[in-house]
């Protein structure tokens, strides 16, 4: 073979390896450590550990999902240190996933959740390792949970429960949780822990929210450049789904996470909507949400701030 046609070659090979390189990842995750309550000056542990998380979410493959390195999931995670004693945290994790909306250069959020059950051992330099089979330390378990949570939403969103390998692979963690007895995996421990997540998304009476989640972008935003009544209209045609969810279990933590994610930018989708539309969505939120009654009534009144 001459120089000329293995110089192509040689780019070719490379060009491939690149593009599986750029596969390789799923997620774009900023993470951030708020140690502000923390006494002392010395808070090298926490820049560590920080540069650590961020290692882990971005460069460990969490499954086998083919994505682009343009396509990576948008995702955020600030930890709140609150305490830190001979080397174990404890604290809050504010979590955020976004998504693009099709034909646009807006973005909707997907998850905006703060878990209080954050309590994990770390000492400076220690090495954080993914395993599937078993569970390496409380901090990667909640990492896991996270990324596989990411993934599992984020694919809902796009095809109609798209993401139940993830929610599986949620279901293994939360177990493995479980068996260790650390805090914020129990079962019935508290109605916004880890497994109240979980449940909320796969027990039968309210895995309906997973439905709402690809109608309500899929069918909803991802068409209103296209057609703004038509996606506001599947968007109204999917939200009864949270009442369903309101009716099986009126504590399920879904019925706030979709508040937090959702109900500023319900807002906006319906302050040109006609009215009897924005009278029936009012009469549905209205009984599940009455503390957020002024944005509602934004939702009603069709007028924003």
């Amino acid at each position: 073979m001459t120089r000329s046609l293995i110089k192509p070659l040689l780019l070719s090979v490379l060009m491939v390896v690149c593009t599986l390189g750029m596969r390789a990842q799923e997620l774009n995750c900023t993470v951030e450590f708020n140690t502000d309550q923390i006494n002392g000056s010395n808070k090298s542990v926490f820049e560590t550990l920080q540069e650590a998380v961020t290692e882990y979410m971005n460069t460990t493959k969490f499954s086998n999902a083919q994505i682009q390195a343009n396509e990576r999931i948008e995702c955020r995670m600030f930890f709140t240190i609150k305490e830190y004693n001979d080397g174990v945290m404890s604290g809050d994790l504010q979590v955020q996933l976004t998504r693009p909306v099709y034909n646009s250069n807006y973005t909707t959020t997907l998850i905006n959740f703060k878990d209080t059950k954050i309590d994990f051992a770390y000492q400076e330099g220690e090495p954080l390792v993914f395993s599937e089979n078993q569970m390496e330390s409380q901090l990667t378990a909640i990492l896991n949970f996270y990324a596989y949570l990411f993934l599992a939403v984020d694919f809902d969103s796009f095809s109609r429960r798209g993401g139940q390998p993830f929610f599986d692979r949620l279901a293994q963690i939360v177990q493995m949780g479980q068996s260790s007895g650390e805090m914020g995996w129990k079962a019935f421990e508290d109605t916004k822990n880890r497994s109240a997540v979980l449940a909320s998304f796969t027990d039968q009476s309210t895995q309906c929210i997973r439905d709402l989640l690809y109608e309500y972008h899929r069918t909803g935003l991802d068409e209103m450049s296209v057609s703004v009544d038509k996606g506001r209209a599947n968007i109204t045609k999917t939200l009864p789904n949270i009442e369903t969810v309101y009716k099986a279990n009126p504590m399920s933590v879904a019925l706030s996470m979709f508040k937090d994610a959702k109900l500023d930018e319900l807002v906006n989708v319906y302050s040109q909507a006609p009215q009897p539309e924005r009278e029936t969505v009012y009469d549905l939120l209205y009984p599940i949400y009455p503390t957020e009654s002024t944005q509602i009534e934004q939702i009603k009144t069709g007028k924003t701030k």
